[in-house]
């Protein structure tokens, strides 16, 4: 016998797909998410969710329920730029189904997440919503230039604290149960200018950060991988150098790092390895980790480190274990269970803010910030059906 969550979700396959291709037309790059905010607020209560906001950051919040235990859904409704158009078969913005798939922007990453969330909640609501939850669907923004910054956001100042979090970044179908972790860092050496005919007379801070640069290429070389994460990484994304004129000896240089961090390894731990480099002592370089303070598109500011914490939550806890059951129950099938290789809004509900977070969704990563960006059609029905069935197995 289908299980019933999924047979509903079949059923509604039409609106929930038109729903997606609505708000896959919709542009909205981190800090420009409002009117696709509003879609959302709008499909919400259509669907009759009984409290839909948005709040001051731009966040569109949906709850359904009022029972003891608090779950929430959550995607971010910002997507990364198109790139160069001519790498694009379809018009990014003027979604194309055939075949069973979907192309555009934010298809997979991850308006197909967040599509399939909304209607989950109206599954719940047909079938009788269960009296032990409570069910926020979070549609949130700026994830792509800053995650978990609006779950630091929801958390301290809509006081929102759910018991579990599902996070709905594309997985495959598999269930996600962690990730490694990021941070950003700047490295800056400084230098005396001097004419560029007499470069012996000043003091080059490029040619400081030239052992920098190698000594950093061998510290990636030296990061040990750890299980089930596997290894952290630290490469140089960018480089940049000052000086009174390009006829003038460079007075400071200063190179930009992207950390991704295994299991054990901290903001505390990732900095301290930059400052014991030998070249990093010789040069007396500082090392500064970056802050993010830019406006959403309400215009609120709300400041966090560039840092964004690991996170894994364990086999044997009840978010693995719920998710676990809820696939058998919704498909008569045993999952695949396993972790993100990119970052996700967990690194604010897990690792910042201590709330169990577990993932499931729609597409794979592979699509991710690429040209002819899509996500199956049959992805996002079983997605919504899972969701449904993964706050219904709470009851139990």
């Amino acid at each position: 016998m289908k299980n019933e969550y999924f047979k509903a979700a079949q059923d509604i396959e039409p609106q929930l797909t038109q729903f997606l291709r609505d708000i896959v037309a919709i542009p909205s790059l981190s800090s420009e998410e409002g009117a696709v905010a509003e879609r959302i607020q709008q499909e919400m209560v259509t669907l009759g969710y009984d409290e839909v906001f948005i709040d001051p950051q731009g966040n569109v919040i949906g709850r359904i329920g009022n029972g003891p235990t608090v779950i929430a859904i959550d995607g971010h409704i910002d997507t990364v730029d198109v790139g160069e158009r001519a790498n694009w078969n379809t018009d990014p913005f003027d979604p194309v189904l055939k075949d069973g798939v979907i192309y555009g922007r934010g298809t997979t990453d991850m308006k197909g997440g967040v599509a399939a969330s909304v209607y989950a909640g109206a599954l719940l609501k047909q079938a009788g919503f269960p009296e032990h939850a409570t069910l926020y669907v979070t549609g949130t923004v700026q994830e792509e230039d800053c995650d978990g910054l609006c779950w630091q956001y929801i958390f301290n100042e809509d006081k929102i604290r759910p018991d579990v979090v599902m996070i709905t970044e594309p997985t495959s179908l598999r269930i996600y149960r962690g990730q490694r972790g990021r941070m950003e860092m700047e490295v800056s050496t400084t230098g005396i200018s001097c004419h560029g005919s007499a470069p012996e007379r000043g003091v080059n801070a490029v040619y400081k950060m030239a052992e920098i640069i190698k000594d950093i290429e061998q510290l990636n070389e030296r990061l040990q991988p750890v299980e089930p994460l596997g290894k952290g990484t630290v490469t140089i994304s960018h480089i940049r150098s000052t000086s009174p004129s390009l006829c003038a000896v460079a007075d400071g240089c200063t190179i930009h790092l992207d950390r991704r961090l295994t299991l054990g390894e901290t903001e505390e731990t990732a900095v301290q390895e930059i400052l014991d480099l030998p070249s990093v002592k010789k040069a007396g370089a500082k090392v500064t980790v970056l802050e993010y303070a830019v406006p959403s598109y309400t215009g609120l500011v709300y400041p966090t480190k560039k840092y964004y914490p690991t996170w894994q939550t364990e086999e044997n806890e009840p978010p693995v274990q719920k998710s676990v059951e809820a696939y058998r129950d919704t498909f008569g099938a045993e999952p695949e269970v396993g972790h993100w290789t990119f970052s996700t809004n967990g690194v604010a509900t897990a690792g910042l803010c201590g709330i169990p977070t577990v993932g499931f969704g729609p597409g794979h990563e592979k699509f991710a910030h690429a040209p002819n960006e899509e996500v199956e059609v049959d992805h996002l029905v079983r997605s919504a059906a899972f969701y449904a069935g993964f706050v219904a197995a709470f009851k139990k």
